[in-house]
């Protein structure tokens, strides 16, 4: 069975860091192109990073770019949403989602989530002021 499974999420203050983990277990995960959406309080969820499969194209959201780095551990099924310099307006749940490969794509619309595949279950990320 397919799952991914999120951790490193938590309780920061403003101008933190952390670290979010991804597994995924089930399928292989370098096939994939892979993203990281939020859901902020009250709002819809957005795609704020996404990388395209054998890491062709990487995009990030206005909001986290120059301050998040998504990585992926091939081999090891894992991808990482390093996260620094984190702000209030970060807080949120966090989910790890796996699109299959299909045509040629950018990770701009990976992070539309039009075609995702698997989500997981979401970590709690919160930042105090």
């Amino acid at each position: 069975q397919a799952r991914l499974v999120e951790s490193g999420g938590g309780l920061v203050q403003s101008g933190g860091s952390l670290t979010l983990s991804c597994a995924a277990s089930g399928f292989d995960l370098d096939r994939y192109h892979v993203g990281w959406f939020r859901q902020a309080p009250r709002e819809d969820r957005e795609g704020i990073s996404c990388v395209t499969a054998h890491d062709l194209d990487t995009y990030y959201g206005d909001s986290v770019k120059g301050r998040f780095t998504i990585s992926r551990d091939f081999g090891k099924n894992m991808v990482y949403l390093q996260m620094t310099n984190l702000k209030p307006e970060d807080t949120g749940i966090y989910y790890c989602a796996a699109e299959m490969q299909g045509d040629l794509t950018t990770g701009r619309r990976v992070c539309l989530g039009w075609g995702i595949s698997y989500w997981g279950q979401g970590t709690q990320v919160t930042v105090s002021s």
